[in-house]
């Protein structure tokens, strides 16, 4: 029953509130990846602002086998664009440490630097920084905190993998990349091998409670509890003055 294109405008609508709000005349800096969420927020952005308002960033790390699908939204929606190249920042950072890094740690050091790439990039061009995750990875904590997870307004946070590709569809993107398998593009596994279930199998159970495998079941739940913090604000201690 999900009506792409009432949800396509009311968010449309929404981007235009907060930046009336929160920066009117600002930018909307975008995080390019090649993937459907980037994607889809990236055209919704350009919808609400004008093209002419929305700056994507393509940020490899070293080479990106699929750069040519980031290339590929930012030519179809026609928006301006940087390419910054993240590895040697990677390296120093890494190289500096006076320890091994953990490999959980060499894993989400590149979407931190990133998002730090994305913040430089909006500091500098009247910008707030689009977050990009949806609520299917939120649910179960698949993104990196303070790196994907970060930004100043997050359009498709609500919206499930299932929905965030109709809406793509809504907004006539190019079926290469709404369909395009998702790889988190960090340890070379999809999101789903990643995972142990499909999105298929999280979106029903997220919109439905409804699931066939109670072993999925479990790990969904698991997930989901252990990384509600990654959603929460920041505990913070309140004296009694």
């Amino acid at each position: 029953m999900f009506d792409a294109k009432r949800i396509q405008r009311d968010c449309v609508a929404w981007i235009r509130k907060f930046f009336e709000e929160n920066g009117p005349g600002c930018n909307a800096i975008v995080g390019i990846s090649g993937g459907k969420d980037s994607s889809v927020v990236a055209a919704l952005c350009a919808e609400a602002l004008g093209r002419d308002r929305v700056i994507g960033v393509l940020m490899p790390c070293g080479v990106q086998h699929d750069i040519d699908m980031a290339r590929l939204l930012v030519s179809h929606l026609g928006i301006r664009h940087y390419e910054v190249n993240i590895q040697d920042a990677v390296s120093g950072l890494t190289n500096a440490l006076p320890f091994e890094p953990s490999a959980q740690t060499k894993i989400n050091l590149p979407p931190r630097i990133r998002m730090a790439t994305l913040y430089a990039v909006a500091q500098s061009h009247n910008g707030r920084v689009a977050n990009t995750c949806n609520l299917s990875e939120d649910w179960v904590g698949y993104a990196t905190r303070y790196g994907d997870g970060a930004g100043d307004f997050s359009p498709c946070a609500h919206l499930t993998v299932a929905e965030v590709k109709a809406l793509g569809r809504a907004l006539s993107l190019p079926a290469v990349l709404v369909d395009k398998v998702p790889i988190d593009g960090l340890c070379g596994k999809t999101d789903e091998e990643n995972l142990g279930f499909t999105y298929a199998e999280l979106d029903r159970y997220i919109r439905t409670g409804e699931i066939d495998d109670a072993a999925h079941k479990e790990r969904i739940d698991r997930l989901h509890k252990q990384n509600l913090f990654k959603l929460q604000p920041m505990p913070a201690f309140e004296p009694e003055l």
